[in-house]
């Protein structure tokens, strides 16, 4: 039987792979630590836990509205208006099945063959693959280092050709960890307007932020309301990675034709998953704060370990979870970097190469100190066998 020539099109996910690998090798004895899967290793919050659990008792276990509860997209209108100043109708809101499904649902209702999708390299790696799924064509802008990661308002007016449909930011960034400034939103934002540009805004990382970091949403911009999608999700700041909740909020026209999408592909998101959602945006936020302080420490730990590694130089994350170290100077790809630590060190970290730089590999801290401690040693005599 013949597969669709889409499939062909697709790279399979070397993040997915490689921590299916680390995995086994972990079920058969081996002792692997592991910094690949962008998952907070804490319990989602009781207090979620316990409004999914009502909800379940209470009968909401049934088909509900494609497009999401209507109590979970009021909280979610609400906490847009709250957390980031922008001023939604709960029917300019879909809830989705993760915020990856946000993402895939908007590029399957906007983007067309031949269209352009502008992408920032580093990116979080299904970006291109789903607007090669739409039909449309990867703009890949390469950043630096040295200009943090982040792509300049000149950058982007060089590449906005007349098939350009869509910018996708991310910040805080995976796999990088940078965040761009209110000023750096603002001269994104400027040009977007001038080059009548839709953007997509991936702000899941938002309350994941360190020493003093800000985040602005493009969308509350002046100027970017109409031509903005922000796509948000629970997984990350409140340890909800296997509830598969997300939403995306714009213009009602966009969200209205992706909530005819998912009419036809998923229906409506798990009922009571969405009631444990109601209560992470409604009730106490501490659980939050509590994951920040500890993914704060574990930051610092793991980026004083990799610094003082002879042949690595590594940014200073000010959002995520993530460090994205480069290896260029240790004479291995970042693939052939990632499966010799995997192979001979138990070690399991991500290559850069499907994130947009070969010259980097990428380590999530969202593990205890421990696993920390001892992968950072394991790391530390890997990269000096290269020596």
């Amino acid at each position: 039987m013949k597969l669709a020539a889409r499939v062909g099109q697709v790279t399979p996910s070397i993040t997915l792979a490689i921590t299916a690998k680390a995995k086994a090798m972990k079920a058969s004895g081996m002792d692997v630590c592991s910094f690949s899967a962008g998952e907070p290793d804490f319990p989602t919050p009781p207090h979620v836990v316990a409004a999914a659990q009502r909800a379940m008792d209470e009968g909401k276990t049934r088909y509900g509205p494609a497009a999401g509860e209507p109590a979970l997209r009021e909280a979610i209108a609400h906490k847009l208006q709250r957390d980031n100043g922008i001023t939604y109708a709960p029917q300019q809101t879909i809830v989705t099945n993760g915020g990856k499904h946000a993402l895939y649902g908007l590029m399957m209702a906007l983007i067309e063959a031949g269209d352009e999708v502008i992408i920032p390299a580093p990116y979080w790696l299904s970006y291109p693959e789903m607007v090669i799924l739409a039909g449309g064509q990867p703009v890949i802008v390469p950043t630096t280092e040295e200009s943090g990661y982040k792509i300049t308002p000149e950058q982007l007016r060089s590449v906005i050709t007349p098939r350009t449909k869509l910018l996708v930011m991310n910040s805080p960034s995976n796999p990088t960890g940078k965040v761009y400034t209110p000023d750096e939103i603002r001269a994104i934002a400027q040009v977007a307007i001038e080059t009548d540009l839709v953007v997509v805004s991936d702000e899941i990382y938002e309350k994941i932020l360190y020493d003093g970091a800000e985040h602005l949403s493009i969308a509350a911009v002046e100027g970017m309301y109409e031509r903005s999608l922000v796509c948000n999700g629970f997984a990350k700041a409140y340890s909800m990675t296997g509830w598969r909740v997300g939403y995306l909020a714009g213009p009602e026209a966009i969200i209205s034709a992706v909530a005819t999408i998912q009419g036809h592909c998923t229906s409506n998101v798990c009922t009571f998953a969405q009631y444990g959602a109601i209560a992470a945006l409604n009730e106490s936020q501490d659980c939050v704060a509590e994951m920040l302080a500890a993914f704060t420490q574990r930051r610092s730990v793991m980026l004083e370990r990799i610094r003082s590694m002879p042949g690595i130089t590594c940014p200073e994350p000010e959002g995520a979870f993530y460090l994205f170290p480069n290896i260029s100077r240790l004479g291995l790809t970042s693939v052939e970097f990632c499966q010799r630590l995997l192979e001979e060190f138990q070690v399991a970290t991500i290559p850069g190469l499907p994130f947009g730089s070969d010259a980097n590999f990428r380590l999530s801290y969202a593990t205890d100190l421990d696993t920390i401690l001892r992968g950072m040693d394991r790391l530390d005599k890997f990269v000096s066998s290269l020596q």
